[in-house]
C-alpha cells in the first residue's frame, strides 16, 4: 500500500550570507584598542582616493566589504594573454574590494603578484541589493594556497580588485540607473498633472470622482516631494546615550540567535549598550536558542563586558507582545529603550544612528528604516522589497519632515523609557469596541507618543527583516495591518489636528482615499464600462503612472533590478489586498492575529471548531 507523505510547506528562504569574523563581536568598539573598525577593509577606499569622505561614506564601504559566502564561474585572463589562457574557477567568497577563488587544480600562469582580468556574473542574493550584474574587471592576485580543512586539497586563490566593486558599479550600471530613473520619473510626474488638469477640465461632469482624483494625485506627489527632501540627523560623535534594545521573542528559534547576535555586535560604547531578551512562553526551541547565543557571546564576557550588559527572562504565561516589551522596558537601566523584533536583523551601526534625533528635547521616538533580508526568496518577497522601501524612505521620510511620523515600525524603533512607562498601562489595557487590542502595538505606541511629543525617521538606522513568503501567511499579515491601521487611524484623528496643519490635512486625506478606493475602483473598472461602454483607458493609466512611481524611486535610490516589481506590487495591490479593505472596515475590532497562535487566536479556533462540531452534529454543511 502506497503512502503519501504530506508536502512539506515550508519555503527555503534565500538570504545574503556573510562569512563569519575570526571575532564574534567584530564591530564592537576594541576597549584595549587592538583591532578598530576603521581597520577594516574601508582601508581600500581610502587608498584609491576616498581621503576626507565623510564618515557616513566611509561606514558603508565598510558595510559592503564585508565578505559574503557565494558560489558562482569566475573566468581570470592573466595579464598580455588572450582568451585561450583563460582560467575558470569558483568563487568561495566575495566582498566589494576582493574575491576568494577555488581552482580546478594548480595553475603556474598566475602568481602572487600578477595582474589580471576577471569575469563574473554576481547572482541575485550573493550581494547586498544592487550589486546583482555582469563584472569585468582587473585586479591583482594576492595570495595562493592549498585549502585542506575539507579533508581534500582544494588550490585557492585570492584577488583583490583594482578599484572597489562600488566605484566600479557607480560607473558602469548604477550610473545609468541615476539618469534614466531620474528622466523617466520627471516624465512620470509631468504627465500626472497633466491628467489631473483634463480633471479640472471635466470636474462639473462628475465633481465626486474628479475631486477623488485630484485629491489622490496631490496627497501622492507631495509624498514623494517631501520624501525627496528629507535629510537624516547627521551623527554628532559626541552624542552617545545609553541605550536598552529590548528583544520580545516568540516561537522565532529560527532567526532569534541572528537577531541577538546583531543587537550585540554593534558599533557603540561598550558601557552605554544593553540587549534584553523576554520570551512569551515560546513553545519551540527559542529559549534554547538564546541560551546557545547568549553563551557563545559571553565567550567574549571579559573583554566587552557582556554579562553586565546580556540578559534574559521567560515570561510565566504567554501574555503578548505588549507584556513582553513592558518587561523588558522595566529591566532596563538606560533611558532610551529600542525595541527590535525576533526576526529582525541590525546594521552594525543601526544604533549609533537612531539615536542621534533624541539631541532634541521633544523627540519622543524614532523609527529605523526597515529593508527585506529574504528579498530573493520568490515573487512575493521582491514584490514586498519594493514597497517597504518606498513605505520606509518616502512615505515615513515625508512624515518625518513634520516630525510626526504616525507609524514606530516594530523591527526597529526607539523610545524614551519615561514615555513607555508613562503609558503602560493604557497600552496594555488598550481596548476597542470592548475587545483587547493584541496587534498594531507599534502604531498604538506611536499614537501615545505623538500626542505630547514629535515623531520622526532615520533612514540611516538600517535592520533588516523576514518577510512572509507564502501567499496565504502574507494575505493574513496584510490583514491584520489593515485592520490596526483603521483602528489606529482613527484614534490619531481625534488629535492630529493639534499638529503642524498641512501635515494633519494630508493625515486626514491619506485616510480617505485608502477607504474610498475600493468604490472609486468598482466605479470605474465595472460601473463605467458596463453602464457607459466607456473603456477605462485614463483610470488605468493613472494606476500604470502610480506603479512608475514607486518602481523608479526603487530604481534611483536602490539602483537595483528589483525595481520591475513596483509594478507587480501595484497590480496585486489593486487587484488583491485592495479588497482587504472592505473586509477589514466590518471587522477592524477582530483581535486576532491569524499568523501566530496569541490566546485570542486560540480562543477563535476553538470557536470555530464548536461550531463545526455543532453543524456536523445536526447535518449542516460544513
Amino acid at each position: 500500500m502506497l503512502k503519501f507523505r504530506k508536502k512539506d510547506k515550508r519555503i527555503k528562504e534565500v538570504l545574503t550570507e556573510p562569512r563569519a569574523d575570526r571575532r564574534t563581536l567584530s564591530y564592537v568598539p576594541d576597549p584595549e584598542q587592538i583591532r578598530i573598525t576603521a581597520d577594516r577593509r574601508g582601508k581600500h577606499a581610502m587608498k584609491n582616493g576616498n581621503e576626507g569622505a565623510d564618515p557616513d561614506y566611509l561606514n558603508q564601504l565598510r558595510t559592503l566589504s564585508l565578505r559574503y559566502v557565494a558560489e558562482f564561474d569566475v573566468w581570470i585572463f592573466p595579464g598580455g594573454q588572450g582568451r585561450k589562457a583563460a582560467i575558470q574557477g569558483t568563487s568561495s567568497d566575495i566582498s566589494a574590494t576582493g574575491m576568494l577563488l577555488k581552482l580546478p587544480a594548480a595553475n603556474p600562469a598566475v602568481k602572487v603578484g600578477d595582474k589580471v582580468r576577471a569575469k563574473f556574473r554576481i547572482p541575485p542574493g550573493a550581494m547586498p541589493e544592487g550589486f546583482e550584474s555582469g563584472v569585468h574587471i582587473d585586479a591583482t592576485v594576492v595570495r595562493t594556497f592549498v585549502d585542506t580543512t575539507g579533508g581534500g586539497q582544494v588550490h585557492m586563490l585570492a584577488i583583490e580588485f583594482d578599484k572597489p566593486l562600488t566605484e566600479y558599479m557607480k560607473r558602469k550600471r548604477w550610473g545609468y540607473s541615476v539618469y534614466s530613473a531620474s528622466a523617466l520619473l520627471l516624465g512620470a510626474v509631468l504627465f500626472i498633472m497633466l491628467m489631473r488638469a483634463e480633471s479640472i477640465i471635466y470636474f462639473k461632469y462628475n465633481m465626486v470622482l474628479y475631486l477623488y482624483s485630484l485629491i489622490a494625485a496631490l496627497f501622492l506627489l507631495t509624498r514623494y516631494l517631501f520624501g525627496a527632501l528629507y535629510r537624516d540627523v547627521p551623527i554628532n560623535p559626541e552624542y552617545t546615550p545609553g541605550v536598552s534594545i529590548i528583544i520580545p521573542c516568540f516561537n522565532e528559534a529560527e532567526w532569534i540567535k541572528r537577531t541577538i547576535l546583531s543587537c550585540m555586535n554593534q558599533d557603540y560604547p561598550v558601557d552605554k549598550l544593553e540587549v534584553i531578551v523576554v520570551d512569551d512562553r515560546s513553545t519551540d526551541q527559542s529559549v534554547e536558542q538564546i541560551e546557545e547565543m547568549i553563551q557563545l557571546i559571553h565567550n567574549e564576557a571579559e573583554r566587552y563586558s557582556t554579562r553586565d550588559r546580556l540578559t534574559y527572562t521567560v515570561l510565566p504565561e504567554n501574555a503578548g507582545k505588549r507584556v513582553a516589551l513592558v518587561k523588558g522596558v522595566e529591566m532596563a537601566k538606560h533611558d532610551l529603550v529600542v525595541f527590535v523584533d525576533s526576526d529582525s536583523f541590525l546594521d552594525p551601526s543601526a544604533i549609533r544612528h537612531l539615536v542621534q534625533p533624541f539631541q532634541d528635547p521633544k523627540m519622543g521616538g524614532v523609527a529605523g528604516r526597515t529593508d527585506v533580508e529574504n528579498k530573493y526568496t520568490n515573487a512575493i518577497t521582491k514584490l514586498q522589497t519594493v514597497r517597504y522601501y518606498i513605505a520606509f524612505r518616502i512615505m515615513k521620510a515625508a512624515e518625518s519632515w513634520f516630525d510626526s511620523v504616525t507609524c514606530l515600525s516594530g523591527p526597529l524603533s526607539c523610545y524614551r523609557k519615561e514615555l513607555i512607562l508613562q503609558h503602560a498601562d493604557a497600552w496594555l489595557n488598550q481596548k476597542f469596541l470592548g475587545r483587547p487590542a493584541t496587534f498594531g502595538d507599534d502604531r498604538s505606541m506611536t499614537n501615545f507618543i505623538l500626542k505630547t511629543h514629535r515623531t520622526t525617521y532615520q533612514d540611516s538606522a538600517i535592520c533588516s527583516t523576514i518577510v512572509p513568503s507564502r501567499t496565504k501567511v502574507f494575505l493574513k499579515q496584510q490583514m491584520r495591518w489593515k485592520r490596526s491601521w483603521l483602528r489606529e487611524s482613527l484614534r490619531a484623528g481625534g488629535f492630529i489636528w493639534r499638529k503642524e496643519p498641512f501635515m494633519a490635512l494630508f493625515f486626514y486625506i491619506g485616510l480617505i482615499v485608502p477607504i474610498a478606493a475600493p468604490v472609486v475602483v468598482v466605479y470605474n473598472l465595472m460601473y463605467v464600462p458596463i453602464v457607459h461602454g466607456i473603456f477605462p483607458g485614463t483610470f488605468l493609466m493613472g494606476l500604470l503612472m502610480m506603479a512608475l512611481l514607486m518602481s523608479l524611486a526603487h530604481l534611483l535610490l536602490r539602483k537595483s533590478r528589483l525595481w520591475v516589481f513596483g509594478f507587480v506590487f501595484c497590480l496585486f495591490y489593486e487587484f488583491v489586498l485592495l479588497w482587504q479593505m472592505p473586509v477589514a472596515w466590518f471587522t477592524f475590532w477582530k483581535s486576532t492575529w491569524g499568523t501566530r497562535e496569541t490566546p485570542q487566536d486560540v480562543e477563535a479556533k476553538l470557536k470555530k471548531e464548536a461550531r463545526r462540531r455543532k453543524g456536523k452534529k445536526f447535518g449542516l454543511p460544513q
